[in-house]
């Protein structure tokens, strides 16, 4: 019997199971209101409004050079919102849950988030190529399709999504209140970092804002592929764990009765337990065959095949009918005549 961490965890008793969210009319209203702030953000850069104007003022005014001692407390905490370090952090706890809830939903529902925010925000990162604050080259710029990678900012929208996703599958409404606002708060400094920093322009983290929320806004609708990907996977297992299961049947001497398969019927049995008694060496009698319950029936056989002659090595040595001694090359059967013998001596 398991006595270590793990065995007393299966048997307490499982946590509430995670409620699905939908798309209900606040969150389609949420997503609408969202979704035309970001096409704003987009529109406001892309015609060099008073918004780039803005971008630039707070550059010029390098908030790293005015508090600097707040920079290596700062160079730390942004790495909250650094994608690798995060979805580490995150999936180890979603996966624990997982494994206690004996559910594969918290892992995909953050594998999902994560596709999509390296789909639509690498998309427009490369689409408008916009450079960052230290490789500006005209001041009052947007700066755009000159090869950059700012526009959103990564950093910002994937704090929103990983860290609002513990809000997105929490199982109880107070515990999904505390994660939204501890969320909010995490992926508003990390925005705010990288303005300090300069890394970023204040245009990039409020469209990364705008961007993380859209995909935590938007997951619903992923639901039932998700619901479906984990009902594969669970089928794909039990698929493995049936055929690890079937014990191979072992192997049949040469001569040797096969076993009868579970399900077989009774005559079967008595068939296989048949035994076949050789004919006799003579090949005039018929085979004999003994069954199972004891009686004898005779089989027709064919006619025994012609024998064929011994070997000269097998033959019985032919003596003269009444003597038991050998023919001898010296001495003359009787009636016969001997044989002439050479003349020694001249």
């Amino acid at each position: 019997m398991r006595t270590d961490i793990f065995a007393r965890l299966d048997r307490e008793p499982e946590p509430p199971k995670i409620e699905t969210p939908r798309m209900s009319r606040h969150r389609i209203a949420l997503f609408g209101g969202t979704l035309a702030f970001y096409l704003a953000i987009v529109i406001a850069v892309l015609m060099s409004s008073w918004l780039v104007t803005l971008d630039w003022k707070v550059m010029l005014f390098r908030p790293y050079q005015q508090w600097p001692q707040i920079h290596a407390f700062l160079d730390y905490y942004v790495v909250l919102g650094q994608r690798g370090p995060t979805a580490v952090m995150v999936a180890c706890w979603l996966g624990w849950r997982s494994w206690r809830q004996h559910t594969l939903r918290p892992l995909l529902t953050l594998g999902a988030s994560l596709l999509l925010l390296n789909a639509t925000v690498g998309a427009v990162k490369y689409g408008l190529g916009r450079l960052g604050p230290h490789y500006a080259t005209q001041i009052g710029s947007a700066e755009l399709f000159a090869g950059g990678d700012i526009f959103p900012s990564g950093h910002t929208a994937n704090a929103v999504v990983t860290w609002g996703i513990l809000a997105y599958l929490a199982a109880t409404p107070r515990a999904r209140r505390y994660l939204s606002a501890m969320s909010a708060v995490v992926s508003l400094g990390v925005g705010l970092t990288t303005v300090y920093l300069g890394t970023h322009w204040l245009s990039d983290v409020v469209l990364g804002w705008a961007a993380g929320l859209l995909i935590l806004l938007g997951l619903p609708w992923c639901e039932p592929l998700i619901t479906r990907a984990e009902n594969w996977i669970f089928a794909a297992r039990e698929r493995l764990s049936a055929r690890s299961r079937l014990v191979p049947a072992p192997p049949v001497a040469a001569g040797a009765p096969r076993p009868v398969p579970a399900g077989q019927p009774a005559a079967a049995e008595t068939a296989a337990q048949t035994q076949v008694r050789p004919p006799a060496a003579t090949g005039s009698r018929p085979a004999t065959v003994v069954t199972a319950a004891g009686g004898r029936t005779r089989a027709h056989t064919a006619p025994p095949a012609h024998q064929s002659h011994p070997a000269r090595s097998e033959r019985t040595p032919v003596t003269p009918a009444g003597s038991r001694r050998p023919p001898h090359a010296d001495r003359t059967p009787h009636g016969g005549t001997a044989p002439a013998r050479p003349v020694a001596g001249g």
